[in-house]
């Protein structure tokens, strides 16, 4: 498949009178190989596809899209801008060539050229230095002050500076992109971003005491014992504080079939989550409910998403929000929803149960939550009102009603978890189960 883009590219490049521009843009991916950067077939196709949409008039825009393309961390700007200086160093201005490529040369062989008689260009070195006996020995003073300036070291005598410039990564496009409309390579893209994230939970106070040097207690315990070495005489006042623990997490997923083209991606979220906070549990539902947090402890997220799959019987059929969450408070709710426990359901919201049961089930969950937050991946539609009647039962007992159809969604997510406390709680009603 690969190769038949090549191909293509190289055709769309030879048509239009630029075959020469598609043999220096191998070459110019070739070295940024060479010089240890990912510059992996998929990036290089990226590479050449980009002058297609960016033109060929500004060498602003095709230093920053490349740069976007085969960089994945900051540390590596210094090489890349290295090499881009050494390769691409003519650059004729508009009114001299329309194609500020044209006197780019053949810098590196090609495969069948190794006997080319062209030459690297040098890197900056002293005036005593002796040149290179040969194109490989260039090559690897290119590579050694590549890497030399990515670890900020200068050579005696250098003076030039590596000029730095802001840029955009090729995955902020996945940030704000829906999740329904991710194409397959952005799928895979997606599963290692997922795996990526960080999460952390905002800290509650524990009954424990634990010692601390600006404590607002005073440790009498430990004021005495560390007396004795003095005879009984206090020499020291000890102070002590509440400890902090994290809070449980409880997450409930929707994974009926209206819920189908999210669910996967929701799933490996719910795995980095099950992977990354220390107290965590897990359920999804249909028309029943299921616990997967033994299944999604496994490190491997497609074995933990494969176990999921068999484990769960109800997947893609038909949707119970308020039997399910029935069957969670009389079953789970006391082992798991204690310690001021967060909980987060992710559902669309369309029920084929009992209202009344979801209004009963939402309340009580409500009342045994220290925080209940509902993720609607529909809420990120820009014409989205919540209309059905299962979700606007829900709404009156949800703490804070969210969207989860994108990498933004879900990193906003993450920053209101980080900051949960008493102080910005949300003021909410006390609803009695029963009407």
């Amino acid at each position: 498949m690969l190769r038949d883009e090549v191909r293509q590219l190289r055709g769309y490049y030879e048509a239009s009178g630029h075959g020469h521009l598609f043999h220096n843009l191998l070459l110019f991916a070739r070295i940024l190989r060479e010089m240890g950067l990912d510059a992996n077939p998929t990036r290089t196709i990226d590479l050449l596809r980009s002058v297609e949409f960016i033109g060929l008039s500004s060498k602003e825009d095709f230093y920053a899209a490349g740069k976007a393309i085969m960089l994945r961390r900051a540390d590596e700007e210094p090489l890349y801008d290295y090499v881009f200086q050494m390769f691409w160093r003519r650059w004729p201005s508009r009114e001299e060539d329309g194609n500020p490529f044209h006197e780019v040369p053949q810098t590196y062989p090609l495969a069948g050229q190794e006997n080319s008689k062209k030459e690297m260009p040098k890197p900056p070195t002293n005036q005593n230095q002796r040149e290179p006996a040969n194109q490989s020995q260039q090559a690897l003073d290119l590579a050694t002050m590549g890497k030399r300036l990515a670890e900020g070291e200068t050579k005696a005598g250098d003076n030039s500076k590596v000029e730095k410039q802001e840029t955009y990564s090729a995955l902020e496009t996945l940030q704000t992109k829906d999740f329904q409309d991710f194409s397959p390579d952005e799928l895979t893209e997606a599963k290692r971003l997922m795996l990526a994230l960080r999460w952390s939970l905002s800290l509650r106070p524990s009954r424990r005491m634990a010692a601390a040097r600006h404590g607002r207690r005073f440790d009498a315990r430990r004021t005495v014992r560390k007396s004795l070495k003095y005879g009984g005489i206090p020499i020291e006042l000890y102070k002590k504080e509440r400890k902090q623990k994290p809070r449980p997490l409880v997450l409930i997923c929707d994974v009926s079939g209206s819920m189908d083209l999210y669910s996967r991606l929701l799933l490996q979220f719910m795995h980095s989550m099950e992977n990354g906070l220390k107290f965590v549990e897990t359920f999804v539902f249909g028309t029943r409910l299921t616990r997967i947090t033994h299944e999604l402890k496994n490190k491997n997220i497609d074995e933990a998403l494969f176990n999921v799959s068999k484990l769960v019987k109800d997947w893609s059929g038909g949707t119970k929000i308020g039997e399910s969450l029935e069957n969670f408070n009389l079953k789970w709710a006391r082992r798991v929803l204690g310690h001021g426990a967060v909980v987060i359901i992710i559902s669309d919201g369309w029920d084929r149960g009992s209202v009344e049961t979801l209004r009963r089930e939402m309340a009580r969950l409500q009342r045994m939550s220290f925080r209940l937050i509902w993720l609607n991946p529909l809420l990120g539609l820009t014409d989205y009102q919540p209309l059905t009647v299962g979700i606007q039962a829900a709404l009156e007992y949800v703490d804070d009603f969210l969207p989860a159809h994108s990498f933004r969604s879900l990193e906003n997510l993450g920053l209101l978890l980080a900051d949960l406390n008493e102080c910005n709680r949300p003021s909410r009603r006390q609803h009695s189960a029963i009407k």
